[in-house]
């Protein structure tokens, strides 16, 4: 049952806007969370095979976490840049461009050699993926009167949390497959890459750039979107800038403490992920599709609190609050995870899942509701790039720490002190809206 149809037997006729708004979520926005699994499965993957790359070309504890944090340096660096060619060359073009291009760095993923060639290939998959978050808020702004924004952002980043949930199984299975002189590992990255290759020739056949090229909306409902848009952006016109650079956006302070805590939450996150399928494998004699079913138990958690804590949020309000106190769960479990064995600390995880992932949906309504509707999307970019860089700073970290120390319960307790500041700092975050901020 779509949208349309929902709305007509709940007896709430839909205007010719909402009806034209509903046809373009129900065609691009199935396609953006497909986009946003592959993209999150190939960013995270090398998290499961890890004791196959120590195993088959030596990469040590040390070159396999700066390898995996490498991604988000060659991320950061080029999602502006990425962001700026989106504008000129279309959505179309350039998402299809993001995807064949990460699609073939992550294929090239299973002919690593040694350490030099993974972290080259690792910093070459964060440069092809950049851009990909920021310009799927720029196909948004292109399509969707403001008021859809953020319903839309909400269902696109549910597929960071699928993707959670299916990249253990997925990668776990297809690290079965033996044959073709080539390693489960290398068949993994195989596949996975070239389902993005694949996916990424459906993209160009089935996006539109702008509404004015979709045939499947009728004259009247192009002109309609064409139109609505036009005019906000003409309200907006009134008084904006003629350019905001992101050190512009810098001198706000408030800014600049979104940055940190959504970096906050991504040290977390992606220590988790880096580092679970280890802490697992520690368990027990396992295959590889096992800890990949185990793997998604925290996040088949995650998700639920992450509904939980919105539901909450939303009826008891003050949602800086409800944040802090996912980054405390978040904090207590990662500090406690130090406590006993392997068994132990997967089980402390998946506690810990319940905040960080709560946290991180959480964050976004906050800077939303306080940055002025003109420079929200270029703001939002700027805190995914610079808050990613917790993707370098963790798995570098506890590859390091491993190595020298044949422990990683230091870097646990850096994640818990950072999550207990992150809370305080977003307590107290101002979420007033900054009308004519630059």
């Amino acid at each position: 049952m779509n949208t349309v149809q929902a709305a007509s037997i709940a007896g709430r006729p839909l205007s010719p806007l909402d009806k034209a708004v509903s046809k373009i979520k129900q065609r691009v926005l199935p396609l953006f969370v497909i986009m946003f699994i592959v993209n999150y499965i190939d960013r995270v993957n090398i998290g499961f095979v890890r004791t196959h790359l120590a195993a088959d070309i030596g990469i040590g504890t040390a070159a396999y976490g700066l390898g995996a944090g490498l991604f988000f340096v060659g991320y950061a660096i080029f999602e502006v840049p990425s962001n700026i060619l989106l504008q000129k060359f279309g959505a179309k073009a350039w998402l299809t461009r993001i995807m064949l291009t990460w699609g073939i760095a992550a294929t090239a993923m299973a002919f690593v050699q040694g350490e030099m060639s993974f972290y080259a290939l690792r910093f070459l998959l964060g440069v092809a993926e950049a851009g990909f978050f920021p310009g799927v808020i720029y196909y948004f702004t292109q399509w969707l009167p403001n008021g859809e924004r953020g319903k839309a952002m909400a269902i696109f980043l549910s597929g960071s949390a699928l993707a959670s949930i299916l990249s253990g199984p997925i990668s776990g299975g297809l690290l079965q497959i033996e044959g073709g002189g080539l390693h489960g590992w290398q068949w993994m990255f195989i596949i996975e890459g070239l389902a993005s290759v694949v996916l990424c020739g459906f993209v160009w056949f089935w996006l539109d750039s702008r509404p004015e090229d979709a045939k499947w909306l009728t004259q009247s409902e192009r002109d309609l979107i064409t139109g609505t848009i036009a005019a906000e952006q003409a309200e907006r016109e009134k008084t904006k800038p003629a350019h905001i650079s992101a050190w512009a956006l810098l001198r706000d302070s408030q800014i600049v403490i979104f940055c940190f805590i959504y970096f906050s939450i991504s040290l977390t996150i992606y220590g988790a992920t880096f580092w679970l399928p280890s802490i697992i494998r520690k368990m027990g004699t396992y295959s590889d599709f096992q800890v990949g079913l185990f793997n998604s138990i925290p996040w088949i958690i995650s998700i639920i609190a992450m509904y939980l804590f919105a539901s909450l949020a939303a009826r008891f309000k003050f949602q800086q609050a409800w944040a802090a106190a996912a980054l405390i769960i978040a904090a207590i479990g990662m500090y406690v995870s130090t406590f006993g064995g392997p068994v132990f600390a997967f089980v402390s995880i998946c506690f810990a899942s319940v905040g960080f992932k709560a946290a991180s949906s959480l964050f976004w309504p906050i800077p939303q509701s306080y940055l002025d509707a003109r420079i929200a999307a270029a703001v939002i970019a700027l805190i995914n790039s610079l808050g990613n860089l917790g993707g370098f700073v963790a798995p570098t970290t506890f590859g390091f720490l491993e190595q020298k120390t044949g422990s990683i319960e230091g870097g646990l307790y850096a994640l818990a002190a950072t999550s207990v500041v992150a809370a305080v700092v977003v307590f107290f975050a101002r979420t007033t809206a900054q009308a004519g901020k630059q």
